[in-house]
């Protein structure tokens, strides 16, 4: 029974470093974190809870809730499904002996080294799922605050009311935003099943277009304020 080889074990290295290296830096370096994409909708959220307070009519806001809601929750779905699949998969190293075997550059995988492979998949969608899940959770939250939050700009309770409401709506998002990549490298994992140079080569695509487009994109420009 063989293992992992030393080529495993450095894509696994990159592959670690690429997405909790990231993730540390963006989430929690406040210098870096304030020129990104996902700053700049934390500030439109907190002023589109301040406008809310103007509005006698907050069908629109509550809609709008619905539908983060509603994309949280597809996510969140699909997870589950992939874990199904995954599951499967582990149970059957010889299919994917099989089927990778075929391919011109890939390596077929042993009982061990493939289980290690899936199980990897199986830990990056977990994750993905509880996070949206809790962002769910979050945006659930959320619009129970907003239904609490009376008329009148002027009134310093509701304008703490919708403070509160645009830190909960931003923490909801920013777990969004966590499972959302954890998706993103799921796929860069299952690069992984094909060769360990592949592994690298996708986190470090992944990487990259992730800070294309929190940091470059023209999104991002269109919604920092001038």
């Amino acid at each position: 029974m063989t293992s992992l080889t030393l080529l495993d074990w450095i894509a696994l290295g990159v592959f670690a470093a690429c997405w909790i290296g990231y993730a540390t830096v963006v989430d929690r370096v406040p210098r870096i974190r304030g020129r990104s994409v996902i700053a700049a909708m934390d500030e439109h959220r907190h002023r589109w809870m301040q406008a809310m307070l103007g509005r006698e009519n907050r069908i629109a806001d509550v809609a709008t809730i619905g539908n983060l809601m509603n994309s949280t929750s597809f996510l969140a779905n699909t997870a589950i499904f992939i874990l199904g699949g995954l599951v499967a998969m582990l149970g059957s190293p010889e299919l994917g002996a099989r089927v990778f075997g075929v391919l011109p550059f890939a390596a077929a995988p042993d009982p061990v080294a493939w289980e290690m492979k899936v199980a990897l998949l199986l830990v990056i969608f977990v994750r993905a799922f509880f996070e949206l899940t809790w962002a769910l959770r979050q945006f659930n939250y959320c619009c129970i605050v907003v239904g609490g939050i009376g008329q009148g700009a002027d009134d310093p309770r509701w304008v703490r009311r919708a403070a509160t409401a645009a830190k909960v709506a931003n923490r909801a998002a920013r777990h969004f935003n966590s499972g959302l990549r954890a998706y993103y490298f799921g796929l860069a994992a299952l690069a992984w099943l094909l060769h360990p140079l592949a592994l690298v080569a996708a986190s470090l695509l992944v990487l990259h277009e992730l800070h294309r487009r929190e940091f470059r994109s023209v999104v991002r420009e269109a919604l920092q304020d001038r």
